[in-house]
């Protein structure tokens, strides 16, 4: 568990690690709050930090004003997040501005008691080969299984709503959160950045441990994963159900979450191999939702959540078990798309750098096109719009998506390309009179195409495109 204080004297905030942030400090005059946080997204333009605890309240004694209790002690720290403003003209003023109990009221997450009889097995097991292994006298054992059990293992509590989460993803630019709370997942509206507040939540007996959330761009779909288990186990065999230990995928509508299907990496695993949804980042590809995301040693997937209720696999990795006798924890954790690669964080062997190769699934255009973006730093809980600039990539993308549909006719398709392509050849006014010709036909095939609304992406990229120096 990460502790992060904020200075008040000297604040530096950077990506770091699994989209927390970094933070230095030259004095200790520090913002202090009551909870631990696990991640800490950063809202800017002032600059916000939303803390939510997943730890124990600290002590009153240790920080003034802080005190544990129930739902129904409106003193308790607990029930709430911590907003940090900290003003970057004068960072030495930094200071909690608000503490919204966006918890309260919350239900008992549901119970699935299938799986929840599957976890006390694994307790059970768990707990006599220990002691078989103590018996033994077996040290490296008993470590290998304690490592494998993980906190996914530990007693659960009595239940009852949750009242922290373990991450918070802000999208500022459409003014909304996702909660990933443990037992249930959050939509925050953050339009008011110093006063965040619940607009719906949801729950679902297949989710064991709400872990993170993953807007779309265009905001209108938001993805909460489920690491089982603490991602110290195997649920990804053959025998696992695939709504467990997955992606939940949600449409957001009239500020409602409704839920449409699971997404789980298809390639069963074995036993030796733990496995569940984890860390992962949309990757830039104009006009699909294109996510990458890494199940432990079940390595990593990439996937198609345009359609949220037929999600698809387009692309994986996977090296195999570290140990292919026993369980032990490893595998990427973590695995991001940033300037063209995907960075994925092995436990056990190190960092993977990869690039996408084009398939049936996504062509060689649609990955030029997401390599026009550049970030100078990205984080996936603050996550940034995507906005492509113009490009004959872009153009192409959209062109090749339109096939895929079958959204224009194969001659249609053909004559386009073939005009970016004599564009693409020749400069300067030569080049904005024919594409600006090609967007004005476009234009006049809204009215005859199977998919307006890519035909009309294609349009205003060449339009761009015949305005770009």
């Amino acid at each position: 568990m990460r502790q992060y204080q904020v200075s008040a004297e000297t604040l530096v905030i950077k990506p770091h690690g699994l989209g927390a942030i970094a933070v230095e400090q030259k004095k200790r005059r520090t913002t202090q709050y009551c909870l631990t946080s696990h991640q800490c997204p950063v809202v800017p333009n002032n600059v916000y930090i939303y803390v939510s605890g997943t730890a124990n309240v600290r002590p009153g004694d240790e920080l003034k004003g802080c005190q544990d209790g129930g739902r129904d002690d409106p003193n308790s720290s607990r029930f709430r997040l911590e907003v940090i403003k900290v003003p970057l003209a004068k960072p030495s003023t930094a200071a909690i501005v608000s503490s919204p109990r966006i918890f309260n009221n919350l239900p008992v997450a549901p119970r699935n008691e299938e799986r929840a009889a599957i976890d006390a097995a694994a307790r059970a097991a768990a707990e006599a080969a220990r002691k078989e292994a103590a018996a033994r006298g077996d040290a490296a054992a008993i470590a290998a299984l304690r490592e494998a059990e993980g906190r996914g293992n530990t007693p659960p509590p009595p239940p009852t709503g949750p009242n922290q989460c373990h991450d918070i993803t802000v999208y500022p630019e459409i003014g909304l959160a996702g909660g990933a709370c443990a037992g249930l997942g959050l939509l925050l509206d953050i339009h008011d950045a110093a006063h965040p507040f619940r607009i719906d939540m949801t729950g679902d007996s297949n989710m064991s441990f709400w872990h993170s959330a993953t807007f779309n761009n265009d905001g209108t779909k938001v993805l909460f994963s489920d690491e089982w288990g603490g991602g110290s186990q195997p649920r990804c065999r053959a025998t696992d159900k695939p709504e467990w230990g997955a992606d939940a995928l949600f449409t957001i509508e009239n500020k409602n979450l409704v839920f449409h299907s699971y997404y789980k990496m298809p390639a069963p695993q074995t036993d030796k191999e733990n496995c569940v949804a984890h860390n992962g980042s949309l990757i830039p590809i104009p006009g699909r939702d294109i996510m990458v995301q890494r199940f432990y040693q079940g390595g990593i997937t990439v996937f198609d959540w345009t359609d949220a209720s037929h999600p698809k696999e387009i692309a994986f990795f996977d090296r195999g078990p570290v140990d292919a006798t026993r369980l032990v924890g490893a595998g990427s954790w973590s695995a991001y798309w940033y300037n063209g690669v995907i960075v994925s964080s092995e436990i056990a062997r190190g960092l993977d750098i990869f690039e996408l190769l084009p398939s049936g699934l996504i062509t060689q255009n649609e990955i030029d096109a997401a390599k026009t973006m550049h970030f100078g730093f990205y984080n996936t809980q603050d996550q940034q719009k995507f906005v492509w600039p113009p490009s004959f990539a872009l153009a192409k993308a959209y062109v090749d998506q339109l096939e895929r549909s079958h959204g224009l006719a194969a001659e249609r398709i053909k004559s386009i390309r073939d005009a970016l392509a004599a564009a693409e050849r020749v400069s300067g006014q030569q080049r904005r009179r024919g594409l600006t010709q090609l967007a004005t036909q476009l234009n006049g095939d809204l009215t005859g195409t199977a998919d307006p609304a890519k035909v009309k992406l294609l349009a205003a990229a060449v339009s761009d495109l015949a305005k770009a120096r």
